[in-house]
Order: structure tokens, then sequence, then C-alpha cells
């Protein structure tokens, strides 16, 4: 099996983001090499600097992760000499319903199912058979806690998460005889942009740094789920082990049920 490399080359999507731009930041230090992908280039600019400031080096790239030429041609530049040794698939977005009661419009949830699931599954359905060729690294999803049971307000976005969820999981048990390691993220609420603009309580809200340390050791210690906060992370499990009409039943109660129309 190849040594793993001293050096670090880290890929970090969604950097931008209120998670990934902190994980980049935990992330930067002498010696480090990082990718960073964002879709807001000059919030991008400015957390490379941050990142370069803190002694790593990095690149950065806006390409369209939904464009299947750009990403591959853009992944393969990646992988020389070796692919990256830390893959973190962050990039997403968030819907909800329409305020006229016509549900979720069907091309914004075309756009979210193509960042949120398509994406990181193309991702990782180029850079896990090199990784698992070399021997070595470590892949990490972002999902979220609404793939234990799906939130009534925000139905796509629930469904993305599931799915990546699932992807992780089977992705870890095919990776794992040959030394590459699998987390699935799923955080509750981190204060953001994108999460303040959901509907719905906001129990139990993290900052993003705090979020991004936690995943940063739980990704050290090849943690196959990362989820947090424990209170809403317990409550989120239970939704999925209940019978489904008692889960649904309880999220009506805590005001999380049928969106308004």
């Amino acid at each position: 099996m190849p040594a793993a490399s001293s050096a670090p080359r880290i890929l970090i999507t969604g950097a931008t983001g209120a998670i990934g731009g902190a994980l980049a930041r935990q992330y930067a230090g002498p010696e480090v090499r990082l990718f960073l992908h964002g879709r807001q280039q000059a919030s991008l600019r400015a957390l490379a600097d941050v990142c370069r400031d803190k002694g790593a080096e990095v690149t950065t790239s806006s390409i369209d992760l939904c464009d299947d030429e750009a990403l591959l041609a853009w992944l393969e530049q990646l992988c020389e000499p070796e692919p990256p040794t830390l893959v973190i698939a962050g990039a997403g977005m968030n819907i909800s319903h329409a305020d006229d009661g016509t549900g979720e419009r069907w091309q914004d949830a075309s756009d979210l199912l193509a960042i949120n699931l398509r994406a990181p599954m193309a991702m990782l359905n180029y850079l896990a058979p090199r990784m698992r060729r070399r021997g070595h690294g470590q892949l990490v999803l972002m999902s979220s806690l609404a793939a234990y049971h799906g939130l009534p307000m925000i139905p796509s976005y629930s469904a993305s998460k599931a799915g990546i969820k699932a992807y992780g999981e089977a992705l870890r048990g095919w990776l794992a005889p040959y030394g590459v390691g699998v987390s699935v993220v799923m955080p509750g609420y981190v204060s953001s942009r994108m999460c303040h603009a959901m509907p719905g309580p906001k129990p139990f809200l993290w900052q993003p740094e705090r979020a991004a340390r936690l995943i940063r050791r739980g990704v050290a210690r090849n943690r196959a789920r990362i989820s947090f906060p424990f209170p809403l992370d317990f409550a989120c499990w239970w939704l999925a082990v209940l019978p489904a009409g008692l889960a649904q039943r309880f999220l009506k109660w805590f005001n999380y049920g049928e969106p308004a129309s």
C-alpha cells in the first residue's frame, strides 16, 4: 500500500458557505494545500487570503459543479500528481414551498437536486476509485439531520440529504477495506444565510466555527456519522425509528408540520 503524503491536499466545495468557510479556516496552516470551491467569488478570494495568511497554499475555483464536462476536467487536474488527501463535498442549497400554496417550484427543486445530490455523487464517483487504488484518503459528505425524516416544509432538501446520507454510508462499506474513510456529516441548525432563510423554528443553533471544530475531530477519527447537536440529533433519530404517522404528528406539534398556504 502506498505511503500517505506528509503534506495534506484538501478539497472543499461550498467553501463560501458558513460551514465550508469555517472548515477551510480550521484546516489552513503551513504545508497544507487547499483547493477551495465556491460560487461567491469575492467571498472566495477573501477566504483564500485568510487561509494564505495562516500559511496554507490555496487554489480557488468557481466552476459549475453541475456541468459534468467542466467538473471532471477540474477533478482530473486536482488528481495530479495524486488525488486529494481529504475531500469535503459541502456545496449545497435549500428551497421551500412557494408562498402561494403551490408547493416547491419544479425548476428550483431540480436545481437543488443537481447541486445537493448529483454533483457530490459525480465528484465521488470519479475520486473514490482513485483513492481506493492509492490506498488511503478520506471522503466527507454533507448531509443534514433532515435526512432522518423528511420535513414537510422542505421536501426536496430533505430528499437530497437523505440520498447523500445513503450514498455516503454505501461508499464507506465499499472503501473501508482499502484504507479510505468516509464520514457523513449531519448538522442541525448552523448560523448562516441559508439556515436563517429556512422556515420553522431553529432550536440549538450553533455557530459555524463550533460546527467546524466538531467536524474536524470526527473526520480525524473516521467517524461514520458526525451528527450534532446531541438533543436535536437524538430527537430526529427517533423520527426515523417511530412509525411514520406518529413521527409526523410530533413534527406538527413542534411547528414543523404542513406549511401554511
